[in-house]
């Protein structure tokens, strides 16, 4: 497609965007379809629209033509989305806005919330109250009460063994769960998340918490922009500060164990090799949502971001097999397959982008020209633990230009990242 052309293109969607996200957040919008927890109901007639009129409808969304290849036909999950993480092309999606329970992914909106509120060497001592709400049955990472952790302990816990305990006694720290759950509706509304609510900061079923595979996609490639973001979900293991005990001698000491990453792309399983090129983001698995998961890989400079909510086939590690699928698919499609949509910038930036001021002026993708500004700040501590795992997406902060079209860095490189990151 010609430059000039995609450019008239995306600033349609981003204009279009502008409306809907307007319209989807007034006083009507309150009749949208409400979530769907039944294995067998049928996804809503009429989803939302925002980043194309396609992804509205239900089945699956593709620009089938010569030299495309087909989609996996091994295929059971009941929404998913492949999307080029740098351009935000949509290249194909099943059920796209299908609002559905988003179990642990959730995480990733909490993360992209509250990871710019502390520095990682943050510590905070915790009391029984932080803990008071984890829900039955919750993944934990191991916190203990009247122990102290550093914020980055915590992030670890929170992305490694996806922690309930750990994102509890954070959102204590950010003055409770009430404060943390409005404030990561706020921010999802920023995001044009509009799909998303969140009612627990843990992703833990509840009555009304949803979002959907477009949504968790927006949030993904949020995050992603920042360091901190990008190192924890792409850790394989981390050691993971104990219980502080008497040794033999009458000491008190406090020793520390191994955590894995649960992320079976990345850290491997007896059925599920790793993915080559393969960069975090999270998954999830509640009894309300099934599994759930949103990835990012890499392959000969492309960068692509995919999500699986829910395969109805329920074999091991499904939802990650299905993923490994959409990614090969997606790497053989993009530069051949015409996009079906697109993920939207913020709102704010949408706003700036669609009513310039006098004083914008459009500058070249992945530029610093007047006018121009991230998605969101980046935090930038430095790496964990020796792993290197920020690795993965160096140098590919997204950049929103005012005055223009939605642009962003055309190049987002992942260098050496498979052969750099320590395996199991």
């Amino acid at each position: 497609m010609p430059a000039t052309e995609k450019t008239v293109r995306r600033s349609a969607l981003v204009a279009s965007a502008v409306l809907l996200s307007t319209a989807l957040t007034a006083p009507a919008a309150l009749a949208a379809p409400k979530p769907t927890t039944s294995p067998s109901a049928a996804p809503p007639a009429r989803m939302s629209v925002v980043g194309g009129e396609r992804l509205g409808r239900p089945g699956t969304q593709v620009n089938l033509a010569a030299g495309v290849p087909v989609l996996p036909k091994e295929l059971s999950a009941r929404s998913w989305i492949v999307a080029d993480a740098e351009s935000g092309d949509v290249l194909a999606a099943h059920n796209a806005h299908w609002r559905l329970a988003p179990a642990s992914t959730l995480k990733m909106l909490f993360a992209d919330t509250l990871l710019p509120k502390w520095p990682r060497t943050t510590t905070h001592r915790v009391e029984p109250s932080d803990l008071a709400d984890v829900g039955a049955g919750s993944s934990m990472v191991g916190v203990k009460e009247d122990e102290t952790y550093s914020v980055h302990d915590l992030w670890l816990g929170v992305f490694l063994r996806s922690g309930n305990d750990a994102v509890h006694v954070l959102s204590a720290m950010n003055g409770g769960v009430e404060k943390t759950v409005e404030e990561m509706n706020e921010h999802a509304e920023e995001l044009q998340a509009l799909d998303t609510h969140a009612v627990s900061p843990d992703g833990y079923d509840a009555p009304g918490q949803v979002s959907s595979a477009y949504d968790l996609t927006l949030i993904a490639r949020s995050g992603l922009q920042k360091k901190d973001f990008r190192e924890y979900s792409s850790t394989v293991r981390a050691q993971f500060p104990g219980e502080t005990k008497k040794n033999k001698k009458g000491k008190r000491v406090r020793g520390s164990f191994e955590i894995q990453n649960t992320n079976r792309l990345l850290s491997g399983d007896y059925d599920v090799p790793v993915y080559q090129g393969i960069a975090g983001v999270k998954n999830g698995n509640t009894t309300n949502a099934g599994a759930t998961f949103t990835g990012v890989a890499e392959r000969d400079g492309k960068v692509l971001l995919v999500t699986v909510m829910n395969p109805r086939k329920k074999e091991s590690n499904e939802v990650y097999k299905e993923t490994a699928r959409l990614f090969d698919w997606g790497f053989a499609a993009a530069g051949k397959v015409e996009p079906v949509g697109e993920l939207v910038p913020p709102r704010s930036v949408a706003q700036a982008t669609a009513a310039p001021g006098p004083s914008a002026s459009p500058g070249e993708a992945g530029g610093t020209g007047a006018g121009s500004k991230p998605v969101a700040s980046a935090h930038t501590g430095g790496g964990a633990d020796g792993m290197g795992v920020a690795l993965g997406i160096a140098g590919g902060v997204l950049v929103l230009l005012v005055g223009g079209a939605f642009l962003v860095n055309r190049r987002w490189p992942l260098p050496d990242l498979v052969r750099r990151r320590p395996r199991p």
